[in-house]
């Protein structure tokens, strides 16, 4: 698994994923909330599958 999500990239996807997780548990939006885990997990692992098709990477290391 080779990493392709950095810096700016990762932090968005960490905050937003735990933003979302947390307004689905407080109930102020909906269930689908939970999806906030795929940008999460993305974020944390510094691997995004959908970035592999594309030949996307905002990792300046290689």
């Amino acid at each position: 698994m080779q990493i392709n999500v950095g810096g700016i990239d990762r932090m968005l996807r960490i905050g937003g994923g735990a933003l979302l997780i947390v307004l689905a548990a407080t109930g102020v939006i909906g269930i689908i909330g939970y999806i906030g885990i795929v940008p999460l997990l993305t974020g944390i692992f510094r691997f995004c599958p959908a970035y592999l098709p594309f030949g996307l990477n905002s990792c300046k290391t290689k």
